[in-house]
């Protein structure tokens, strides 16, 4: 037998206890449990009213069926952030903990500029101070992602030179690390 469809609660927490989650990512994980959970209903549904009744004896089947309702977008999103502030209050749910949870799994590999892609793609913001120490130690890591990746050898002429730029550029490095790092200037 199938497993009714989980709560929103209830799914909201099966995915925070798997990762952290933005606000923001969890709304549209939330919203699209909050479709799937109709679309399933609607078919039992369907499907009981296409059966007909199970004992030949009972006429339950003569009385009309109301249809189910369709999806409602507005309320379910009302119930989302019912959801959603419920799990703040609890301290479930947190961007800070999220953009931390971010910064730390990716600022060994890639540079300020990624790492704020990444969290503006979830709706969450850097903090100063976190922004400011990324900042502070780019240099050395984009450093440390080059020695590993090319062995500390310098270009060996300006194709190689842009291959290697091209890499860092795309960690999210800023040019200016990017250039120092190839350029092996290390007096900067």
């Amino acid at each position: 037998m199938k497993r009714p469809p989980l709560s929103l609660k209830a799914q909201a927490l099966s995915l925070l206890a798997r990762r952290e989650h933005s606000r923001a990512e969890l709304r549209t994980k939330l919203m699209a449990h909050a479709r799937q959970r109709a679309r399933s209903q609607a078919q039992a549904a369907a499907k009981d009213r296409a059966l007909g009744p199970r004992d030949p004896w009972d006429r339950s089947d003569e009385e009309p069926v109301e249809t189910p309702p369709e999806f409602d977008a507005e309320r379910a999103a009302e119930d989302i952030e019912r959801v959603l502030d419920d799990l703040e209050a609890a301290r479930h749910l947190s961007d800070a903990r999220f953009a931390e949870s971010r910064v730390h799994a990716r600022a060994r590999r890639q540079g300020i500029a990624r790492i704020e892609q990444e969290l503006s793609r979830h709706g969450v913001e850097l903090d100063a101070d976190t922004a400011r120490q990324l900042r502070d130690t780019e240099l050395e890591r984009a450093r440390e992602i080059w020695r590993r990746k090319y062995g500390g050898q310098a270009p060996a002429d300006a194709a190689e030179r842009a291959r290697q730029m091209r890499f860092l550029a795309g960690r999210g490095f800023s040019g200016d690390v990017v250039r120092r790092v190839v350029g092996q200037r290390e007096d900067d």
